[in-house]
């Protein structure tokens, strides 16, 4: 489990690379994209509807009250740091022995991204953003510390399709 850095001092070593990123991608969405979105919840309302599966009518109103709740939210700037001894994700960390493997997918300008995968049921994949800083530093230290997944060459398919659907 992270640690939250508020309610336990943690040693988490001196600061190797930091950055701020962005709580979530905000995307640009045009009119066009509304009606569309909107078309298929409503498709998919009926659907559910039609069909009886009352609960996937619920899930389908309660994605589009998300979409529209975050849509109306600008996203919060939470700091990222790798340290000697984990890694700090705003005010919670991750020591390296939590981590069992990282990967990165750089194919500006579309996608720059770290992976991590974590050993928690909950949240077991972080993905934190490169923005403009290299990837190379930060590969060369991680790999002190943590197994690269060399296979990885692609960001995951829910990433892939929320960048699509600009979703995520």
């Amino acid at each position: 489990m992270p640690i939250n850095l508020n309610k336990q001092e943690a040693n988490t070593g001196d600061l190797v690379f930091s950055w701020t990123v962005k709580e979530y991608e905000e995307h640009d969405r045009s009119p066009r994209w509304y009606l569309v979105m909107g078309l298929i919840g409503a498709a998919l309302l009926l659907f559910s509807v039609i069909s009886g599966n009352y609960l996937f009518a619920l899930i389908v109103v309660l994605f589009g009250i998300i979409l529209f709740l975050q849509d109306t939210q600008r996203p919060m700037e939470v700091f990222f740091g790798v340290t000697e001894a984990g890694l700090i994700v705003g005010d919670k960390y991750y020591p390296f022995k939590e981590l069992s493997k990282y990967w990165i997918v750089y194919n500006p300008p579309e996608v720059k991204n770290i992976y991590f995968v974590t050993t928690s049921i909950l949240k077991h994949r972080l993905q934190v953003p490169l923005l403009d800083n290299d990837p190379r530093p930060v590969r060369d230290f991680l790999n002190q510390f943590i197994v690269e997944d060399v296979d990885q060459e692609e960001e995951p398919l829910s990433d892939r399709l929320g960048r699509v659907f600009k979703i995520h």
